[in-house]
């Protein structure tokens, strides 16, 4: 018999972070976010629904062509009007991929064919750096998957980028209506890291280079989920500009989680100077370290709808895990 334990590489530390981030994404193919009609010869229709395309789909491909992103459309369309071809489409649904054809119709009013589809190509939004890890530069943040915001469904992404954000205002959240951060950031301001996955976990990659909280300095070490402690703790994050501050709250329940698991404890807002600003937890919250006994142990990552005081956070082991970074030993025992 063997016993297996499992523990923490010894000197594993992370940055925390806390810094207000500007999150940009590619997504993979193009992204259909609707059907519309096209008033043509025979009536309206909507060639795309006609081609049982559906509302989330992925265009991958059109007539043997790569599609990486909306420019890359409308010359093939523009192209199949004149020769009066149809379009052979590669679809992604899912996890699986579809072969569909697509007949443009000629719109009325202006002329030009058309497939009768809302498509996009980007989604941008704000979030919270959560850690770094000091040697590789592998970053975590946010703590959920980024979602389109029309489907609904997690963004597959091609690539994408995080800057710096700046706070401007704060809209207050109440029970039964979260708040939200109000921020700005530009796309050319400097790119602060890369984004190559989106999961349900968070936005991961890899900084360009060191960045600094401004209010600890030093790498921590961070807590498994079987050693996080009911009882107080502390969030960094931002409420005003792109300063990063600590406030206070309570872990009021946390679970175990042998395996990768969302929503691994239930954090509440004790911080008096935070609930004036906030009442809470608010959208843009959404990744702020969690820290306890000096130890990263995860991040804010949703609110209670009807506490806006109150939310989930996830444990930090499944965010590195999810970032590529190597932290368990194992210790066997002979018995």
């Amino acid at each position: 018999m063997k016993k297996v334990n499992v523990s923490i590489l010894d000197d594993l530390k992370v940055a925390p972070g806390g810094q207000s981030i500007g999150i940009q994404l590619q997504t993979l193919g193009v992204l259909v976010v609707g059907h519309h009609l096209v008033n043509g010869e025979e009536g309206k229709v909507s060639p795309g629904e006609e081609a049982d395309i559906e509302v989330g789909d992925v265009i991958l491909e059109i007539n043997g062509k790569e599609v990486k992103k909306m420019d890359d459309v409308k010359p093939i369309v523009k192209e199949a009007g004149k020769t009066g071809d149809p379009l052979d489409l590669v679809i992604k649904r899912g996890k699986d991929k579809h072969e569909t054809t697509l007949h443009p119709v000629k719109n009325n009013t202006d002329g030009e064919y058309q497939i009768g589809l809302y498509i996009r190509d980007s989604a941008a939004g704000i979030g919270t750096m959560t850690f770094y890890e000091p040697d590789s530069k592998k970053y975590g943040a946010l703590g959920h998957v980024i979602s389109d915001m029309d489907t609904k469904k997690p963004i597959e992404i091609m690539d994408g980028s995080i800057v710096n954000s700046t706070i401007t205002s704060i809209q207050k959240g109440n029970n039964g209506s979260p708040g939200e951060k109000q921020a700005t950031f530009s796309t050319t301001d400097k790119k602060l890291g890369n984004i190559t996955k989106n999961s349900p976990f968070g936005v991961f990659g890899v900084l360009e280079e060191a960045i600094d909280n401004g209010i600890q300095d030093k790498a921590l070490p961070i807590a498994l989920s079987h050693e996080v402690k009911e009882g107080p703790a502390q969030i960094y994050t931002v409420v005003e500009g792109e300063k990063v501050e600590a406030f206070d709250v309570e872990v009021i329940n946390s679970a175990p989680q042998k395996y990768p698991a969302t929503k691994g404890m239930i954090v509440q807002v004790t911080d008096k100077e935070l609930l004036d600003k906030t009442g809470g937890i608010v959208q843009g919250m959404s990744g702020s370290p969690i820290i306890q006994d000096g130890k990263v142990i995860g991040a804010v990552t949703h609110v209670f709808v009807n506490d806006s005081t109150s939310g989930y956070g996830v444990h930090i082991e499944w965010m590195m895990q999810e970032a590529g970074i190597d932290i368990y030993k194992t210790e066997e025992q002979a018995s």
